[in-house]
């Protein structure tokens, strides 16, 4: 059964030592921070969606996410689809922001434009990534989270797990 799929992989991330490290250290991150801004595509944008809805009701952070879709369509239109996030935190940015960067491929070049858009403004990143270990988004945070499974169901929800278990650890 599929969900016998879930819960063996669940559990192998989940005695990742390395896991309970990295939630550690994004909650120190996200407690120095003013605010939070999620980016992703597609099922990742949702999950950034709702991911700033539940860290500013619960942990009463500040939070943005680039998951209006006409400022999207107007960004990616305007800028091309590769820069559009980019261009958005060029505007968005202020000094104390954390950037939570979700690709379950880690290879999206939006989001990889982006990170460096806001690293170069001396913002701090933790990344979600998956598929491919050593993927390129993986190495670009100051905490980077790896589900290393070839399957969006996997991936998508153990991201959401990570996100949920910092927002729980606040």
């Amino acid at each position: 059964m599929q969900i016998d799929l879930y819960k063996s992989l669940f559990n192998k991330h989940f005695e990742n030592p390395l896991l309970k490290e990295n939630i550690k250290k994004s909650v120190g991150l996200v407690k120095k921070s003013k605010r939070i801004l999620f980016i992703g595509n597609g099922g990742s944008n949702a999950i950034c969606s709702h991911m700033m809805e539940d860290y500013m009701k619960i942990a009463s952070i500040p939070t943005l996410s680039f998951s209006d879709p006409a400022l999207i369509t107007c960004f990616a239109n305007d800028y091309g689809y590769e820069n559009a996030l980019s261009e958005w935190i060029k505007f968005s940015f202020q000094e104390g922001d954390l950037l939570m960067a979700v690709s379950s491929s880690g290879e999206s070049a939006n989001i990889l434009n982006t990170v460096k858009t806001h690293k170069s403004k001396s913002g701090d990143v933790i990344t979600l990534s998956g598929f491919k270990s050593g993927n390129s988004l993986s190495k670009m945070g100051v905490v980077n989270f790896e589900v290393t499974e070839e399957n969006y169901g996997i991936v998508e929800c153990f991201h959401q797990v990570i996100l949920h278990a910092i927002l729980d650890e606040l």
